[in-house]
């Protein structure tokens, strides 16, 4: 499959356009109520998840983050069914968890996934909620992008290297143009510029 071209794109222009286009890419998938679950991620959700102490995301909260990144990609109606099966508690001890080891990216993202249902792509979506730059969401189209590395993988080693990956491109991102970018936005950018150019997960 060609790559698309975004990730090499050194321009001002083609990063922040990419970035801007994020809203016309969510339209264009099929999914009803994708757009509804994603401005709720994006606008809604991450100040909530914050203003916590200790941070972290309730039982129906991670059932609609599990149900944005399946509408976002590829619905798999039994991982939801797991995830919503998680005994009341577990979900905020296990975020709680998370959110006091981010600066152990590797055990914070084994205290998402040691939830029901939850791999490293779901847990990557709560992650980034409580640091976009270290945490991006774990999205197939990205990775396929990011030279060096490989067929996707859905294992936290594979999103430790794309992970690093998309924050070093985003600390380029903020020194050659000037932006404030988090590896987050650089997900998103090279999110919409796969759908876009007409692929899916």
């Amino acid at each position: 499959m060609t790559q698309p071209t975004l990730w090499s794109a050194s321009t001002a222009d083609a990063w922040r356009d990419a970035l801007s286009s994020y809203d016309a890419a969510i339209a264009a998938l099929p999914s009803e109520r994708l757009a509804a679950h994603d401005l709720w991620y994006r606008h809604e959700l991450p100040a909530l998840v914050t203003s916590r102490a200790p941070m972290h995301v309730t039982h129906d909260e991670m059932v609609r983050i599990t149900e944005w990144k399946m509408a976002r990609g590829v619905w798999r109606a039994p991982n939801l069914v797991l995830v919503k099966n998680n005994a009341p508690g577990v979900v905020e001890d296990a975020t709680m968890r998370a959110a006091g080891l981010l600066q152990q990216p590797g055990k914070a993202l084994s205290a998402v996934t040691s939830l029901g249902g939850v791999g490293p792509a779901t847990a990557s979506a709560v992650l980034a909620l409580m640091d976009p730059q270290a945490f991006p969401f774990f999205d197939e189209l990205v990775a396929r992008q990011v030279e060096g590395l490989g067929p996707v993988a859905w294992t936290a080693g594979y999103y430790r290297k794309y992970a690093a990956a998309l924050s070093a491109r985003a600390e380029q991102l903020r020194a050659v143009l000037g932006d404030t970018w988090t590896a987050t936005q650089v997900e998103r950018a090279c999110w919409a510029a796969a759908i876009h150019a007409g692929q899916r997960a």
